[in-house]
C-alpha cells in the first residue's frame, strides 16, 4: 500500500501542489520519527481533498506542513504558484492570510481569557484591515455565517460554549481574512453525531459562500465522502490510494482502503455485523523504524515477498484513480486470510 511517486498529480494549474513532502522529528540522539515520507498531491481551485487514514498515519502533520507549521524536512509546497518552503519568515507571514487552519481541538485553540467576539475579530486587528464599523460588520457577517448570534454570544468566553459551538467559533475566525485555502484538521472527530452533521453542513455552506478550497482531514471515510471531491488515503506516512470520492467508494483498489470501508457500520438494524474477519489484524508498525518495501505489508493479507523487497509506486488503475500496491484488488477481500512469509518479516 504505502508507496511513493507523482502519477496522481494532474497537469495544469493547481492552487496547491505538494511534491515529495517529508517530515521527520527527532526522537532521541539517534532516532527519527518518519511522520510523512514522500507524499505528493494537488488541490485544484474550489476543490475539497479528503485526507484519511488511521490515527498516527501522518494526516495532521501533512496539513500542518502545508502551513509550514513546522517547516517540512524536505519537499515542495507550492501555493498559488509560490514555493512556500523557500520563503523567509516575513514573506511567509504575508502569505498566511490566504491559508487558514481549523485545528483538531477547538476548545484548546481558543484563548480562554478572551471574549469570543475579540477572538474572531483579532485577525483583522493584527493585519490592520478596516475601521471600527467595517470590522464590526465583518464580525457580524461571519458569526451569522456559522449560525451564531454575535449579540448573544459575543461577550462570553470559550469555556462557556459546547464543543460544537467552539468549532463554529474556530470556523468563524478562520474566515475573517477571506482565505483561499482552508485546512480542516479533524473538525468533527470529537463531536456527537448530530453535531457532526451540523458542522459538515456548515463547512459545505461556507465553502460555497466564500469560494473556498479545502483539505478535509479525518479518519472516518463515511464523513469524508460527504464533503470531498477527491480522496487520498494515508498509512504510516505514505499515500496508498488517490481517487475521486465516488470512485474510491465504489471501486476500492487497495487492501487498506477495503479494510477502512469494511469498518464503516451499516446504518440498517436488519443487517447483522459481518463475522468474516474483514477487519485489520495487528498493530501499526513504529514510524521510528517502518517496514521495508511496502509499509502496509505486515498487516496485508495479500503480501508477498516482493512487498518486502520493493516499495510500490503510484500507478493509474482507471481515469483519475491511482494506487500504490503491487497486488491491487477490485473488490473487498477477506482480511482473515493467511499471510505469506513477507508479511511476517
Amino acid at each position: 500500500m504505502a508507496g511513493s511517486g507523482t502519477a496522481q498529480l494532474r497537469t495544469g494549474d493547481a492552487l496547491l501542489r505538494v511534491e515529495h513532502l517529508v517530515v521527520n522529528f527527532h526522537a532521541g540522539p539517534r532516532q527519527r520519527v518518519h511522520a510523512v515520507s514522500d507524499v505528493s498531491f494537488d488541490v485544484l481551485e474550489g476543490e475539497t481533498l479528503g485526507l484519511v487514514g488511521e490515527s498516527g498515519c501522518g494526516k495532521s502533520t501533512t496539513g500542518r506542513a502545508v502551513m509550514q507549521l513546522p517547516r517540512p524536512t524536505s519537499g515542495s509546497v507550492r501555493f498559488a504558484g509560490q514555493e512556500l518552503t523557500a520563503l523567509k519568515r516575513g514573506a511567509l507571514r504575508e502569505t498566511r492570510p490566504q491559508m487558514q487552519m481549523i485545528f483538531q481541538d477547538p476548545i484548546s485553540s481558543l484563548n480562554p481569557r478572551r471574549r469570543v467576539v475579540d477572538i474572531v475579530a483579532e485577525p483583522l486587528a493584527i493585519w490592520g484591515r478596516g475601521g471600527g464599523a467595517e470590522r464590526d460588520a465583518k464580525v457580524r457577517e461571519v458569526f451569522d455565517a456559522v449560525g451564531l448570534d454575535v449579540d448573544a454570544a459575543g461577550d462570553r468566553r470559550p469555556y462557556q460554549f459546547s464543543g460544537g459551538q467552539c468549532q463554529r467559533i474556530s470556523i468563524a475566525r478562520s474566515l475573517m481574512l477571506d482565505p483561499r485555502l482552508l485546512i480542516c484538521d479533524e473538525p468533527v472527530s470529537a463531536l456527537d453525531v448530530s453535531v457532526q452533521a451540523q458542522i459538515l453542513n456548515l463547512l459545505a455552506d461556507t465553502k460555497k459562500r466564500y469560494g473556498l478550497t479545502m483539505i478535509f482531514i479525518a479518519h472516518d471515510l463515511a464523513v469524508v465522502k460527504n464533503v470531498s471531491d477527491r480522496v487520498a488515503v494515508m498509512y504510516l506516512g505514505k499515500l496508498c490510494e488517490v481517487a475521486g470520492a465516488d470512485d474510491l467508494y465504489e471501486h476500492p483498489t487497495h487492501p487498506y482502503t477495503n479494510a477502512l470501508l469494511a469498518s464503516i457500520p451499516e446504518p440498517d438494524p436488519q443487517v447483522r455485523p459481518s463475522t468474516n474477519g474483514a477487519g485489520l489484524a495487528g498493530e501499526i508498525p513504529s514510524p521510528v523504524s517502518p517496514p521495508s518495501g511496502c509499509r502496509f505489508r505486515t498487516r496485508c493479507p495479500r503480501a508477498q515477498d516482493r512487498c518486502a523487497a520493493e516499495e510500490p509506486q503510484m500507478r493509474q488503475m482507471r481515469p483519475d484513480h491511482f494506487v500504490a500496491c503491487h497486488f491491487p484488488v477490485e473488490s473487498p477481500v477477506s482480511f482473515g486470510a493467511t499471510r505469506s512469509t513477507a508479511s511476517n518479516q
